[in-house]
């Protein structure tokens, strides 16, 4: 049964991860320009304000976080703690771009995508930020880079560029994180929800939050539908596995842009939710730098 952790009323809440040593849910409200720290056993969230958007977060291996903000990527070394660059400022001459999704792989990397506003032009890109700062354009032609997730053994990549209602696959080498096969690994039908962020679970099923679906799903590792978890929300935005035996998914929402009567029909918007799963997540993995 789907309950609300948190009536956040985010504007675009997105970006959950669990932080096992804190038993704690992380994530951001993009345009709120928020990074919030949430409690389930009490309700308790905290928040950190920034000075500008925030598109996605991970934990870092020495504590702290790394961020993908408007421009470019940041370390926060403390909770509450400024941002302080890290890597080159890549959409700096790109106004109409910011960072969005991204996901930290096995060796520590972020692999974090871009959107762009001015749809529907295919100048986003999906980028790779080593420990070392190098921050590496793995392909562009995108509009809105999400759904980043690796498999359990890191050998496949899975991608969505959500305005296309696609997701694809990719083979993967852990090492060097070099991409190649890309193949079509589920098309969702016009007009039934866009896949946005995902997550992976310990069976290697992809499960897929759907913007404008009302509803997050579980596809098998061969791309086919296997279950379905109806939401209060128009706009499921990511899915996180969480809790002391990662069997507990947590869904962030957005908020922003509805009319009167959407509103209505949906007051949590923008909320955080929770529902148990049968098959547990996989454990965060740690940015390396």
């Amino acid at each position: 049964m789907v309950q609300l952790l948190l009536d956040a009323r985010a504007l675009l809440g997105e970006s959950p991860f669990w932080h096992a040593a804190e038993a704690r849910l992380y994530w951001v409200d993009i345009e709120g320009c928020k990074i919030h720290r949430t409690d389930p056993a009490t309700g308790t969230d905290a928040v950190m304000e920034l000075a500008e958007q925030v598109g996605c977060i991970a934990p870092r291996a020495n504590g702290g976080l790394v961020a993908a903000l408007e421009n470019g990527c940041a370390l926060i070394d403390d909770w509450g703690a400024a941002p302080r660059p890290f890597g080159p400022p890549v959409l700096a001459d790109k106004p109409r771009q910011r960072f969005n999704d991204g996901r930290v792989d096995a060796a520590g990397r972020l692999w974090v995508g871009s959107l762009t506003s001015d749809k529907p032009k295919r100048d986003a890109a999906l980028y790779r930020l080593d420990p070392d700062g190098t921050l590496t354009e793995i392909f562009g032609g995108l509009m809105t880079s999400n759904g980043a997730a690796f498999s359990p053994d890191g050998r496949i990549f899975y991608h969505a560029d959500t305005p296309t209602h696609s997701i694809h696959a990719y083979d993967v080498d852990p090492a060097t994180g070099a991409l190649g096969g890309k193949r079509l690994f589920h098309r969702f039908a016009e007009g039934e929800g866009r896949p946005d962020g995902a997550a992976v679970d310990a069976e290697g099923c992809y499960w897929s939050a759907l913007w404008d679906g009302w509803r997050v799903v579980r596809l098998s590792p061969a791309g086919e539908l296997l279950h379905t978890v109806d939401l209060p929300v128009q706009r499921p935005t990511m899915i996180a596995f969480g809790g002391a035996d990662l069997k507990t998914a947590f869904v962030t929402s957005a908020g922003k842009n509805l009319t009167d009567a959407e509103r209505a029909g949906q007051p949590h918007a923008g909320g955080v939710f929770m529902f148990d799963v049968e098959v547990p997540g996989l454990a965060q993995e740690m940015f390396a730098g």
